[in-house]
């Protein structure tokens, strides 16, 4: 997709003048596993119906950076950058006096707003255009970069990275709807449910637990000579024959599914967690591994990443700013495992007991069977994790020219993750995004459609 850069702007938050001192805000043992972690990549398509250069320049541009400076100020740490410094035992945000988040804006030259906005099958690397990069300086990152592309005559999207430090899924999401609000309405104040809550002394972990955090971060990063790295993976070229696809479970299916998973429970019923959330994943899990195909018994896994503010004591208010969320891995499977007609109920009590057992055990058993599995993991293992949930939608996000038609997490170009999040007609069905090359596509396909038809 050819785009032309036409301006760049530095957007300073809007309760920042008066400041003359940087802003330090400590991480936490959450925030900690996702030091050197991919950036979330994501873009959000709007349709408009008077997208001309006039009013896209005069109207809708200046409201988009007003009122991102004013959520900046509530969102204040996404301004700043991380660092290490020589004499601190963990790294930390800062955020300088005059310090900005970078907004690019774009226009496309020739695309076809309803093809690059749409949910069918398209190469993969078609939107990544659409994401700024996350600027680097030295080993200290910025948390936050967004790009606005406008589609002359037809819409615009706005590509946002973040680092995940400081963003978990749940605080990217708030943080859209914030800005949206702020934009839609013309104000300068969020409603208590938008208002994020900045102070880090309500995570409430076993002492100790953050040390053994550092620790292991080498082993997530590869990088186990330099333990203090901050350096972020490289986004790896994507190939031309790895494609994206929204697939959508309407609820009519996610019933079929729960029935067929109490029809094929051996066990009693009232041991099986039967949500949305995990027979989706388990019958998107299922059809992936059956879709690679291969040897049956090569070595496969799944991985989720749960929302923990409402498990630990004191529980955290839902408007906490910052990561909240840690993996939990499923591991120690064969292919053959799913492969076969009752595939798909191994993977329903597979991610069921995983999530039964959250509510039973602290935080610290989970990091000490994280650990062991991330260094002991047999090699070769192939795993897919699981992010977002059907309780996710970014579709209220409206800044004031109408709901999102598409939401895409580009930076799953780059891994074995499938995004999950609330259909937009909010009919409690699930949309499911991910990549796969085209052959597996093609075969993903028949497996996912087949599966819900018998």
């Amino acid at each position: 997709m050819a785009l032309n850069i036409t301006k760049i702007s530095q957007i300073s938050p809007s309760a920042d003048s008066s400041r003359e001192n940087p802003y330090i805000l400590q991480l936490t043992f959450f925030d900690l596993r996702w030091l050197n972690f991919l950036p979330n990549e994501q873009v959000i398509f709007y349709k408009l119906h008077d997208s001309s250069h006039e009013s896209f320049y005069s109207v809708i541009l200046p409201r988009l950076e007003q009122s991102l400076s004013i959520v900046l100020g509530y969102y204040l740490p996404l301004a700043g950058h991380l660092t290490w410094n020589p004499q601190d035992p963990k790294p930390c945000i800062v955020v300088l006096p005059n310090d900005t988040v970078s907004l690019i804006v774009a226009e496309s030259e020739d695309a076809d707003f309803s093809s690059v906005s749409g949910k069918g099958l398209r190469p993969a690397k078609e939107i990544r255009p659409l994401v700024p990069e996350l600027p680097v300086s030295g080993n200290s990152p910025s948390l936050l970069a967004l790009q606005v592309t406008l589609f002359p005559n037809q819409g615009f999207s706005i590509g946002i990275v973040s680092h995940h430090v400081v963003v978990d899924a749940i605080t990217a999401q708030m943080f859209i709807k914030s800005w949206a609000h702020i934009c839609q309405h013309g104000t300068t104040t969020l409603p208590e449910d938008l208002t994020p809550v900045l102070d880090r002394t309500v995570i409430n972990v076993p002492a100790g637990l953050e040390e053994k955090m550092l620790e292991l971060v080498p082993y997530l990063s590869g990088d186990k000579d330099n333990a203090r790295t901050l350096k972020l993976p490289h986004t790896k070229e994507v190939s031309a024959d790895v494609y994206r696809v929204q697939l959508e479970v309407t609820l009519e299916n996610v019933k079929k599914l729960k029935e067929r998973a109490k029809n094929e429970w051996k066990r009693s019923h009232l041991e099986l967690h039967l949500s949305t959330y995990v027979v989706v994943n388990a019958y998107i899990w299922t059809c992936l591994v059956k879709a690679r195909g291969g040897d049956v018994e090569r070595p496969v896994a799944y991985e989720y990443a749960p929302d923990f503010r409402n498990r630990l004591g004191p529980s955290v208010r839902g408007t906490y700013l910052g990561g909240c969320v840690f993996p939990i891995s499923c591991v120690g499977y064969k292919a053959k495992h799913f492969l076969g007609e009752d595939g798909f109920i191994n993977a329903v009590e597979i991610i069921s007991d995983s999530v039964k057992s959250l509510g039973s055990q602290g935080v610290e058993v989970f990091f000490d069977l994280y650990a062991d599995k991330t260094k002991n993991i047999e090699r070769g293992t192939d795993i897919w994790a699981a992010a977002g949930s059907n309780r996710f939608s970014i579709y209220g996000s409206d800044f004031g020219w109408g709901r999102p038609v598409n939401s895409e997490t580009v930076s799953y170009d780059q891994c074995q993750i499938f995004c999950m999040s609330e259909m937009r007609d909010g009919t409690g069905g699930v949309e499911i995004g991910l990549c796969l090359k085209k052959t597996e596509m093609d075969a993903l396909f028949g497996l996912f459609k087949n599966g819900f038809e018998n």
